[in-house]
C-alpha cells in the first residue's frame, strides 16, 4: 500500500503548511514594526502576496476535492 506523493490531498496539506509558515514569518516581522526598513517592507509585501496566492490555491484545491451536492 503506497502513498501517492502527488495526490491533491497531499498538495493541499503542503500548501496549508507553507501558508502557516508564512503567517508565522509575517507575524514575526510585524512584531519588529518599529525596526522595519525599506528592504524589509518590500520583503513583507512579497510574503503577504505569496500568502494570498497560497490561500487562493488552497481554496481552489478544496473546491476540486469537495464533491458537488446533487440538485
Amino acid at each position: 500500500m503506497g502513498v501517492n506523493l502527488h495526490s491533491p490531498q497531499r498538495r493541499l496539506i503542503e500548501l496549508r503548511i507553507e501558508h502557516a509558515d508564512l503567517d508565522a514569518m509575517i507575524d514575526r516581522v510585524g512584531e519588529q514594526a518599529g525596526v522595519v526598513q525599506t528592504n524589509d517592507e518590500l520583503a513583507l509585501r512579497r510574503l503577504k502576496k505569496r500568502r494570498l496566492a497560497l490561500r487562493d490555491e488552497i481554496a481552489h484545491l478544496e473546491r476540486e476535492l469537495t464533491p458537488d451536492e446533487p440538485a
